[in-house]
């Protein structure tokens, strides 16, 4: 079989190996994958940036679904043909995050970037069935860190308002979240073009950043001064979130990449106390959580948007197509059937 392992001497951080394909241990599956999907976690894995623990040589990737093919000994919760997604953090089965269940996926564990994976059977769960392959590679990532960004935490509720950022993977599914719960969403963008497709997915307002840098002002105004009562920020914008939470609201901080920015704005003590907020650092979810999203897709029949679909031996390809960042939605591996 044929993987992509992280390499620190390959142009690209990549190296192609064939190798034996493996057999399943105890309470192990192994699972003939059809499709991953591509995020900005893999970019910094790629460029020595992440800040957990990476394995030399270790198989890439963390988002990745296929068809169990074959059962370990002890096996009791899958079947030969199940359709399952591998989860990113396998050994966080519930409740909250913790170092102990660090191990990752496509960094310290082998990842999914293979033809054949054998994994753990608690480390998979059920995608819904109304979903190709390739659509439910976008969810082991993306979609459950915006799941437990907006229903993690205090939690949403009908007729509350949830501001998300940009037009990135997890602003996309948690705006269709935030719909499902009954809130009304205002999202931001700099693109006319990306601000129609952000309402078409149920936006109730889009705010143009680029030209209101004061973005969070406008927040308020359409809010009649309240506030947004739950904020996602995907950049680590801390100071300017806050500002546009309402007082007890929550600020999800799911990506610090602007916030590491030497020109952006400190946060102070004193503008977190005024404005009463919470904010809550999330890393993807839980078992427990992918499941409970997976039962919300499937009754809601919700799809993910999918921008771009390339071939299991085009994965150079389409990492420097995501590193272009021209995409709305997800870049997704197609392995051959």
């Amino acid at each position: 079989m044929k993987s992509y392992h992280l390499s620190a001497t390959s142009p690209d951080g990549l190296e192609v190996r064939n190798r034996p394909t493996p057999e399943p241990g105890r309470g192990q599956l192994l699972v003939r994958m059809r499709a991953n999907a591509l995020s900005l976690r893999e970019l910094k894995v790629l460029e020595g940036k992440y800040p957990l623990p990476i394995t030399p040589g270790v198989v890439a990737g963390c988002e990745g679904v296929g068809e169990v093919v074959a059962l370990g000994p002890g096996v009791s919760r899958a079947a030969v043909g199940d359709r399952v997604a591998a989860t990113v953090f396998p050994q966080w089965l519930d409740g909250p995050f913790s170092f102990e269940y660090a191990a990752q996926l496509g960094s310290s564990l082998d990842g999914t970037l293979t033809e054949y994976a054998v994994i753990d059977e608690l480390g998979v769960v059920a995608i819904p069935a109304h979903l190709s392959f390739e659509e439910a590679a976008a969810l082991p990532l993306v979609a459950l860190t915006a799941w437990n960004a907006v229903l993690g935490g205090r939690g949403v509720l009908p007729g509350e308002t949830v501001l998300t950022l940009g037009s990135g993977g997890v602003s996309l599914f948690a705006l269709q979240f935030a719909k499902l719960a009954g809130a009304r969403v205002i999202a931001t963008s700099s693109s006319k073009q990306k601000a129609e497709r952000l309402r078409d997915l149920g936006a109730d307002e889009v705010i143009d950043y680029g030209q209101n840098p004061a973005w969070y002002d406008e927040v308020r105004q359409l809010t009649g001064s309240r506030g947004a009562d739950h904020v996602i920020d995907v950049a680590g914008v801390l100071d300017q979130s806050v500002r546009a939470t309402a007082l007890g609201g929550e600020v999800t901080l799911v990506g610090i990449s602007q916030g590491l920015d030497a020109a952006a704005e400190p946060l102070s003590a004193a503008t977190v106390f005024g404005g009463g907020v919470t904010i809550r650092p999330i890393a993807v979810g839980s078992r427990a959580q992918f499941v409970a999203m997976n039962r919300a897709i499937t009754q809601a029949g919700l799809r993910p948007v999918i921008d771009r679909v390339f071939g299991f031996g085009e994965v150079p390809e389409a990492l420097a197509y995501y590193r272009q960042g021209a995409f709305f939605g997800k870049v997704v591996i197609r392995h051959d059937s």
